[in-house]
């Protein structure tokens, strides 16, 4: 007989927190390991295997790649990227790890599960310990800022507000009619995108594209 077992409750406050990390992917391989890694020790997280670390380094997550428990990256060698599913799902294997589960447990429990449970699992699981963003340790580290990551929550810890989660992941197109035959597509990663009017951006990019002489 099987028994279902029902997720952990997970408030608002902790799914809230943890999707503010979103707005700081794309990853390299290395700025994806230490920005996990920061969330797991600033969140008292070490698994009871002492053959795991509670830091998962490059060759770990590359690792859980070939096993099928991250998704792959985007991209190849050292253009690879990685983005806020691939941060949930490093962060779900370490938490399982801290319940003692085994690889072939986690391959069974974890392969295929949609992102949104995955990402209520490690909301659940980590609650109010998770940090936001700008109260994460690798936003002081000693000296400059390390890795994309470390400038990335620099610059997010200086904000002068909060900054939106879909901003900067370029999941959201415009469309700007420029002229006949002619469209810009813009994402929501570039500036322009929600700060300028669609006739003044294509005035902007006719002047641009105007021939020298033409110009007043």
């Amino acid at each position: 007989m099987t028994v279902a077992v029902s997720a952990p409750p997970v408030t608002a406050d902790a799914l809230a927190t943890l999707r503010q990390y979103a707005a700081l992917a794309p990853w390299s391989l290395r700025d994806l390991s230490a920005l996990a890694g920061a969330i797991l020790e600033s969140s008292s997280v070490y698994p009871v295997n002492a053959a795991a670390s509670a830091r998962p380094s490059e060759r770990t997550i590359r690792f859980y790649v070939t096993r099928k428990l991250v998704s792959p990256p985007e991209g190849r060698g050292t253009a690879a990227t990685y983005g806020y599913r691939h941060l949930l799902q490093v962060l779900a294997i370490k938490l399982q790890q801290m319940e003692g589960a085994t690889l072939d447990t986690l391959v069974t429990e974890l392969g295929g599960l949609p992102g949104d449970v995955v990402e209520r699992r490690v909301a659940a699981s980590l609650g109010s310990r998770l940090p936001p963003p700008d109260q994460l340790p690798l936003t002081v580290p000693e000296g400059a800022p390390r890795g994309k990551v470390g400038r990335a929550l620099v610059a997010w810890a200086s904000h002068d507000g909060p900054l939106s989660p879909r901003r900067g992941r370029g999941q959201l197109l415009r469309r700007v009619t420029l002229g006949p035959g002619a469209e810009l597509l813009l994402d929501d990663r570039n500036p322009l995108f929600d700060t300028m009017d669609d006739e003044r951006i294509a005035e902007l990019f006719r002047r641009a594209l105007e021939p020298q002489g033409d110009r007043a």
